[in-house]
């Protein structure tokens, strides 16, 4: 069974080869993947290594976590499942469209640009 970890506090130089390489010297890596910024492409500073049993991922947190990489001591732990309960933003409707139904400052005389109280 697969186990997936997080890989937290990295510089922003590592890569997803990288990050490979270094997990894979306690045991199966399945996948690497370093996060990036989806505007400016640069690493957002975390990742995520999927093991390929549990045992593995056991001794790569016993071996990395705390160890220093360029002068950052990088935090490696178990990946928590998303939570699927978290509550959805109210303002967001599809990707790309932003509802203002529950905003109280829009529309004219309640203040902001082109129209105030009187």
């Amino acid at each position: 069974m697969k186990t997936k970890l997080y890989v937290g506090n990295l510089p922003y130089s590592v890569t997803d080869a990288l990050l490979r390489s270094n997990f894979s010297e306690f045991g199966s890596v399945a996948t690497a993947r370093v996060m990036m910024d989806r505007d400016t492409g640069i690493s957002k500073g975390f990742g995520f290594v999927e093991m390929a049993s549990a045992e593995m991922a056991e001794a790569a947190i016993a071996g990395l976590h705390g160890v220093s990489v360029e002068g950052r001591s990088i935090v490696v732990s178990l990946a928590r499942p998303r939570d699927s309960s978290e509550k959805r933003d109210d303002n967001r409707g599809a990707p790309g469209e932003f509802r203002a139904t529950r905003r109280t400052d829009v529309g004219y005389g309640t203040g902001g640009y082109g129209g105030g109280k009187y």
